[in-house]
């Protein structure tokens, strides 16, 4: 498979400098380790937050948290795809016989993200067990989903940053409100921010559907068994996100690099 020739050759040039590689991936556990300890101290002095308990919290964070590790992960390429078009990259990437999007994943993958992936996985041994859960089938189906599905959404806002790009040159800092402000509000249950940011993250930005609504039915506040696949509703994002991708590239214009 062409893909993990891709992904081999990206871990093994990342290899080769691996005290860089691992003082990355710490430096990435340490930059998120402040949102945990954000909790941990908002916790220390409020015992609930919107009546929502420590653990049950944690299991937002280490969700979102999760999602976004893997999505800057292997969906690098988008995140860095303002350099492809600046430096003629992309130009040369029209003549090849591959997708595009595929061609822009495989371009760039950051395994230093492990650093955050880890401290995730440490956060779920600690609040799974411990947040009142029944981790029956269904709950387990229901938290694999929202991993899986917050990993696409997020690559596809990488996508929508990718696609700006062909009308701006440059990337525009604004979407980082949605890429890396989503993984800092993410951290709560996004109903404490109010009811209008609620509806604007389930009906225009649909992050809700594989952070709050999921959520929700993991810890008996919801009880229809159709809520353990909410999480898959947030995968019509992908509808507006590639025709946004496919309008700018018929706009498309080389930069002459």
């Amino acid at each position: 498979m062409v893909y993990w020739q891709y992904l081999c050759i990206h871990l093994k040039s990342q290899m080769q400098y691996k005290v860089s590689f691992i003082f990355m991936a710490v430096g990435q556990f340490l930059g998120s380790l402040t949102a945990f300890l954000g909790i941990w101290f908002m916790f220390s002095r409020f015992h609930q937050v919107d009546g929502f308990a420590f653990e049950e919290v944690l299991l937002c964070f280490a969700t979102v948290l999760l999602s976004y590790s893997i999505a800057e992960c292997f969906g690098r390429g988008f995140d860095l795809f303002p350099q492809m078009i600046s430096n003629g990259e992309f130009d040369r990437a029209l003549v090849r016989p591959r997708s595009l999007i595929f061609q822009v994943l495989a371009s760039k993958m950051e395994f230093s993200r492990i650093g955050r992936f880890l401290q995730a996985v440490l956060v779920f041994i600690y609040a799974i067990p411990r947040s009142g859960v029944d981790w029956h089938v269904g709950a387990i189906v229901t938290l694999s989903l929202m991993i899986i599905c917050g990993s696409i959404f997020f690559s596809l806002l990488f996508l929508v940053y990718a696609a700006i790009t062909f009308f701006t040159i440059q990337g525009l800092e604004f979407m980082n409100i949605f890429t890396d402000g989503a993984r800092e509000f993410g951290r709560y249950p996004f109903s404490i921010y109010g009811k209008q940011v609620l509806r604007l993250l389930t009906f225009v930005i649909p992050m809700a559907w594989f952070q709050y609504y999921p959520f929700l039915y993991l810890i008996g506040q919801l009880t229809n068994p159709w809520w353990s696949l909410s999480p898959l509703v947030c995968l019509v994002f992908a509808l507006p996100a590639i025709w946004f991708w496919r309008f700018g590239l018929k706009n498309y214009v080389s930069t002459g690099s």
